[in-house]
């Protein structure tokens, strides 16, 4: 596993194949061709390609209208925005529209950190989720991210889709079998505790996994990439066959991954579990690994607290 090309432009590189051979494949952006990378689309795209300058929420309202046509449109923005400025257009005239728009927010999470609370994205997963309808996805890394992106093409279904700004390990080996709508990816077994992530925090919980192993403590890993509609089945599994269960996301404890999973545990197969993420406060600015370091989401820092959660029980 080494560090590769940020899932951003594994993004736009697919998607370029593919629009490449599909007309109907439409990509609109409000000025950000080059925090999405897509510089090579536009120039040898053009006519698939729209811009609307700094105006988010038109840019999805375009996008919604295009898609009302029967274009599959790709809204391509900083997820920060995406998911705050144009939160209206989305719910109306993507969702409640029932247009097939699928809105992609780049630099999520912590990627802007040194820009401050401002440009982060920590409540996307909380309000996009909430959506009649409104599928969401994390990719880890290139390979799924490719992945995605086909099936993004292919699915006829709105969708808010996630992707950081840096480059990230490779967590899979190629693009066949890293990613099935709907299921969890099992990564690594284990009895005593189940680590269940999305996105950027995958790497950590595998360190985390293998520091763990080193202490005696067998962790599963489970890459829970489609956040809705979470996989009920893979949950409930490691509810009834590891002692606890511990998430980590880079987003709010509150309304995130975590709490998906804690909504089917609490309700169908209590154990005792433990959310890590962003706590409830403004943010600290810096780099996304001082931040991730800041909130112990790394692998020490997860290894740590699995620990901390086995001890107590």
């Amino acid at each position: 596993m080494s560090n590769n090309i940020p899932c951003r432009k594994a993004f736009t590189a697919r998607l370029t194949e593919l629009a490449r051979e599909d007309g109907d494949i439409f990509v609109v952006t409000s000025d950000a061709r080059g925090s999405v990378t897509l510089d090579d689309f536009a120039r040898t795209l053009p006519e698939q390609f729209v811009e609307t300058g700094i105006a988010e929420q038109n840019e999805v309202g375009i996008g919604a209208g295009m898609a009302s046509f029967g274009k599959k449109v790709f809204v391509c923005a900083p997820a920060c925005f995406l998911s705050a400025r144009s939160l209206e257009q989305v719910k109306i005239d993507v969702v409640y529209s029932g247009n097939d728009v699928k809105i992609i927010g780049i630099s999520g999470g912590v990627s802007y950190g040194a820009l401050g609370y401002s440009h982060q994205s920590l409540h996307d997963l909380a309000v996009m989720r909430t959506f009649p309808g409104m599928d969401v996805i994390l990719p880890c890394d290139r390979y799924q991210t490719e992945a995605v992106t086909e099936w993004l093409v292919r699915s006829g279904r709105p969708a808010y889709v996630r992707l950081g700004r840096g480059a990230v390990p490779d967590v899979y080996s190629c693009r066949e079998g890293s990613f099935t709508y709907g299921k969890a990816r099992t990564l690594r077994e284990g009895g005593d505790i189940t680590l269940i992530g999305a996105g950027e925090t995958l790497f950590p919980l595998l360190r985390a996994a293998e520091l763990l192993e080193g202490e005696g403590i067998a962790a599963r890993v489970l890459d829970m990439a489609t956040i809705k509609p979470l996989d009920r089945e893979a949950v409930l599994k490691a509810a009834g066959e590891t002692r606890a269960i511990l998430t980590a996301e880079e987003h709010s404890v509150h309304g995130g991954l975590g709490a998906a999973v804690a909504e089917i545990v609490v309700q169908e197969h209590p154990v005792p579990m433990r959310i890590l993420g962003i706590p409830d406060e403004i943010t600290v600015e810096g780099s996304s690994a001082e931040i991730f370091a800041h909130y112990g989401l790394t692998g020490e820092g997860i290894r740590d607290r699995a620990r901390d959660l086995l001890e107590g029980l």
